[in-house]
């Protein structure tokens, strides 16, 4: 089935120009100006992934993530105009799984949908015989379901939540590069100022660690990347 992207862009022109190129890709391309007309279309006709601009009235775009993520774990892309990290940080917090700065070049955007939405599939659409679910401390890394389970509640992730941990629990013991961990997941166009791969590490640790501050699973080695701690790994 051809995959769905809603577009989220109050700009007439940018959102008519943008959705002709990703259906000229293949995609099957849905344009919603607001909050409003997006809801009521994800209602009858879900998407695997959202565009949306941060900047649109009424509901902005990390009203929009922040409440979308609450409901499902569809793939988010933010688009800005704006060069604040902090916007983009906030972003990623709210669980959105990456962002692109207008002007963007859009054979980068074509890459980073194309990423995510693998990964999406890949997630959806596991085969027989899968990895066993990975268990450190009271979680076990459920990677079926994409999530992490403890006898007390239960922790969804996000698709680039998931992809993180997930290139972490594969190589336990060896630090990974924020460029390596990138390349993992898929993310080859990143600049080396993008900081999204220590966000999603903050959002995990907040989620798996006893103490997020001082962490036992996810350790930093400094001016080299992030290592993660198996049980019988030092």
């Amino acid at each position: 089935m051809t995959q769905h992207i809603v577009i989220v862009e109050d700009d007439r022109v940018s959102r008519m120009r943008l959705a002709g190129y990703l259906r000229q890709l293949g995609y099957r391309v849905s344009e919603t100006e607001d909050a409003e007309q997006m809801e009521h279309l994800l209602e009858y006709d879900p998407a695997e992934l959202l565009l949306v601009d941060i900047n649109l009235n009424g509901k902005d775009g990390l009203t929009i993530t922040r409440e979308q993520r609450a409901l499902s774990k569809i793939g988010i892309i933010l688009l800005t105009a704006r060069n604040d990290q902090v916007d983009k940080i906030v972003g990623l917090e709210m669980g959105a799984d990456d962002y692109v700065t207008k002007p963007f070049d859009k054979r980068e955007l074509a890459a980073r949908v194309k990423n995510l939405l693998v990964r999406i599939s890949d997630i959806g659409q596991a085969p027989e015989g899968a990895p066993p679910i990975d268990t450190f401390g009271h979680w076990r890394f459920d990677r079926i379901r994409r999530r992490l389970i403890s006898q007390s509640r239960t922790e969804t992730l996000t698709g680039i939540e998931f992809g993180v941990l997930k290139a972490l629990t594969d190589n336990p013991g060896v630090t990974l590069s924020r460029v390596r961990i990138d390349e993992l997941l898929g993310r080859q166009h990143t600049r080396a100022s993008d900081r999204t791969i220590d966000v999603v590490v903050g959002r995990l640790r907040k989620k798996i660690e006893e103490d997020h501050t001082n962490p036992d699973w996810v350790l930093t080695v400094h001016g080299q990347g992030y290592r993660f701690v198996a049980p019988d790994v030092d």
